[in-house]
């Protein structure tokens, strides 16, 4: 989802429970005011539904955006048979954190579950 989407998303007001994992944060006075203007235009929404939704998009967008930096082993070959490499770069490295971490909240929330 990009920024455009989400703010047409808000105009439908619609609401995603996901589960859910909290967290604290601190906002700049100007961003803070944004926020709340944001909340403002949109009374359907609350301001953890902003945060929330505007955090999950900023988030894609960093995955989108992690540049690709070819190493010099060959993984896999394109459909007219150029040589494909893997990615050195940053994002097998994210991709992998982003796993290790996903399956601690999975244990953890399976723990709090059957608790």
């Amino acid at each position: 989802m990009n920024v455009k989407e989400l703010i047409a998303s808000w105009e439908k007001v619609r609401s995603d429970k996901q589960s859910e994992t909290e967290f604290t944060l601190g906002l700049s006075k100007k961003d803070a005011a944004r926020v709340e203007a944001l909340v403002g235009l949109y009374p359907g929404m609350d301001r953890n539904q902003i945060l929330s939704q505007l955090i999950t998009t900023a988030l894609d967008e960093v995955e989108r955006q992690m540049p690709y930096k070819p190493g010099k082993k060959v993984v896999s070959f394109d459909e007219l048979g150029d040589p494909l490499y893997e990615d050195i770069g940053l994002t097998p490295k994210y991709l992998k954190l982003l796993h290790q971490y996903s399956k601690q909240s999975d244990k953890s929330q399976h723990k709090q579950q059957t608790q």
